[in-house]
């Protein structure tokens, strides 16, 4: 059944559509279930009960299960963030590390060279777009996903909420955001 489907999908002449197949039989392939808003909006909730210990001692697992991911969080490609963003880039991935482990289990430690491509493929994308407005130029990642929601966790994440006197993530910081969390989640999810 899988085989038809790629098949009779890379007969079709619209290059998206043959991308999107591949990616959904990649998620079969891996076993990656879907991880929903629900998921996220529980991870989010177990956060929110734990102490600054619970906390402390989450992050160590993550740091554990996902050494090399963990370290390219805290790298210096992030100073250009503000201290506030870094931190909360750093939450973001947690939340998003979490909802997937609930969803998928443990997945194997991801390399250096996993998180360098999947960075540099989602920077090419949107440099790409030629949308003038922030919001557009995310189309592109939302048409060849398995993991819609974890995209849209990490896009309403970086978006300003109106009559917002002081935005947690700058106009500057918004891009570098949202494409650390997409990189994340294309290396857990194998996305490749």
């Amino acid at each position: 059944m899988h085989v038809n489907l790629l098949l009779s999908a890379l007969k079709k002449p619209r290059m998206n559509v043959q991308i999107n197949v591949i990616l959904r039989l990649q998620t079969i392939f891996f076993n990656m279930k879907f991880v929903s808003e629900t998921d996220i909006d529980r991870a989010i909730d177990d956060l929110e009960k734990f102490s600054d210990e619970q906390y402390e001692q989450k992050m160590t697992v993550f740091s554990e299960m996902q050494p090399v991911l963990f370290t390219w969080l805290f790298g210096e490609q992030f100073d250009l963030l503000t201290e506030d963003e870094q931190g909360y880039l750093q939450y973001l991935a947690l939340i998003a590390w979490m909802a997937n482990e609930k969803v998928n289990g443990p997945v194997e430690a991801v390399s250096e060279e996993q998180i360098g491509e999947a960075e540099e493929r989602n920077y090419e994308i949107l440099e790409m777009s030629q949308a003038q407005n922030f919001r557009a130029r995310l189309d592109p990642f939302f048409q060849d996903t398995t993991q819609e929601d974890l995209l849209a966790f990490a896009e309403e994440a970086v978006m300003e909420e109106e009559n917002q006197e002081e935005p947690l993530v700058t106009a500057a910081g918004r891009e570098h955001i949202f494409v650390a969390l997409k990189t994340l989640t294309d290396v857990l999810t194998r996305v490749h």
